[in-house]
């Protein structure tokens, strides 16, 4: 409706960016909505002991806020555009809307926007500005609904003291544990290894995130949350297993990226199978099939125009037969090659990540060897005074039981001696 053609002119990136930001806003919503939820159902599962309530909650609402985080970036990576049909034969919805589809030039751009907004807004608003703003405000609510409460009672001795330092930590926000920030941590471990192909800055974002959010939360942690009860732990929990699956997941979400959603294997495809040259000279002439404009389907066809009425053949992006063909709009020989480059370039990519996974923690591994060596000299000495201490005690056992048998010996000794006289007597 704009009139104004530079305007028009960016109106996909236009579109896109709105369509962007009112998702995001559905998504911070969503994931408040989503926690309520995962907790409603843990408490309707009873666990047995509260390690076992506090596991389920995280499990469920990992995979709850996860799914609401990362679904929009996997619809436009792997499924925007791929069931849009093509000129004469679109797929409509409710027979009225086609299926949306990419720019000619692929989705990547788009998985790059929609990428990089989520994740920028969900640290910026959730992960920061939340953080600060809503103990403020449960802190304000909280001390007005106390004064409220408290003002009929206006003979209170203690009203008119100073408030000590028990009554001021009183009043701050109860400590609700590290879940919420081990989850921050989570999603945006996502967010940056998941896409990492389509928006190669996500770690620098995220690095500026971490340490403009450390100071918040110190803040946040000194300020405006009761001090928290220490409670020792082995390790970080189910957080662990959470953290290896998004890792081992991310190999394959970023082969299918690069391989799907990029340009990557077309152009090495064209470039060593079908160039004449052993260049790009002629790509994108042969990423576009023809179509022939009369086989439009009845009211499927654009409005004419005076150049319109005289073009019969135009070209749309894509791997298919010509119309001139036997097997016109079919699916060409160029498009399986693709596809099964595409499929070998997954298998590929998956299998050397895997490989360079386990070779890392092979020559970098948990505990170092140096660390190993002293573990072993420590329980090596252990052992040592454990069997000298043993040796002792045993030396010691060995000679009070000598002396007992010598005592018990003189003993008979004697009493044989007294029988001997007596009888002799």
């Amino acid at each position: 409706m704009n009139p104004d053609h530079e305007a028009k002119a960016n109106v996909r990136v236009t579109v896109t960016t709105t369509a962007v930001i009112i998702n995001l806003l559905v998504v911070l919503v969503l994931d408040e909505i989503y926690g309520a939820i995962a907790a409603w159902i843990t408490e309707l599962e009873i666990p047995k002991t509260e390690s076992t309530f506090e596991e389920h909650v995280i499990l469920k609402a990992f995979l709850l806020k996860s799914m609401n985080a990362f679904a929009p970036v996997f619809y436009v990576a792997f499924f925007k555009g791929r069931f849009a049909g093509r000129p004469g034969d679109y797929v409509y919805v409710f027979k009225d809307f086609r299926m949306e589809e990419c720019s000619p030039g692929g989705c990547l751009i788009e998985v790059c926007i929609q990428l990089g907004i989520i994740m920028l807004g969900k640290q910026l608003i959730q992960n920061n500005v939340f953080e600060i703003a809503i103990p403020k405000l449960k802190k304000m609510y909280r001390t007005y609904k106390e004064e409220k409460d408290g003002s009929a009672d206006e003979e209170d001795k203690d009203s008119k003291r100073e408030p000590q330092r028990w009554d001021l930590d009183y009043d701050l926000e109860p400590y609700e544990g590290l879940s919420p920030e081990y989850m921050e941590m989570v999603i945006q471990y996502g967010f940056v290894t998941l896409f990492v192909a389509s928006f190669p800055l996500a770690p620098v974002f995220a690095l500026l995130n971490n340490v403009i959010e450390i100071r918040l939360d110190a803040a946040k942690f000194v300020t405006e949350i009761r001090r928290p009860d220490a409670v020792s732990a082995k390790e970080i929990g189910i957080w662990y297993n959470i953290l290896s699956g998004i890792s081992k997941f991310a190999v394959i979400t970023n082969a299918f990226v690069i391989s799907f959603t990029s340009e990557f294997i077309p152009r090495m495809v064209y470039q060593y199978l079908y160039s004449e040259t052993g260049t790009m000279h002629g790509y994108t002439n042969h990423t576009l099939a023809y179509f022939n404009t009369r086989n439009f389907k009845p009211g499927t066809a654009p409005h004419d125009t005076d150049f319109d009425r005289q073009l019969r053949i135009c070209r749309y992006k894509d791997y298919r037969d010509p119309p001139w063909s036997p097997e016109a709009y079919q699916l060409s020989k160029q498009y399986w090659s693709v596809l099964a480059a595409r499929l070998a370039f997954v298998i590929f990519f998956q299998n050397l990540a895997m490989f360079l996974s386990m070779l890392v923690a092979w020559l970098i591994p948990d505990v170092p060897r140096s660390l190993k060596e002293q573990l072993k000299r420590e329980k090596a000495l252990m052992m040592d005074l454990l069997t000298g201490e043993k040796r002792e005690r045993l030396r010691n056992m060995g000679q009070r039981a000598l002396q007992s048998i010598r005592f018990v010996t003189q003993q008979v000794e004697l009493s044989f001696r007294g029988v001997f006289f007596h009888e002799f007597c």
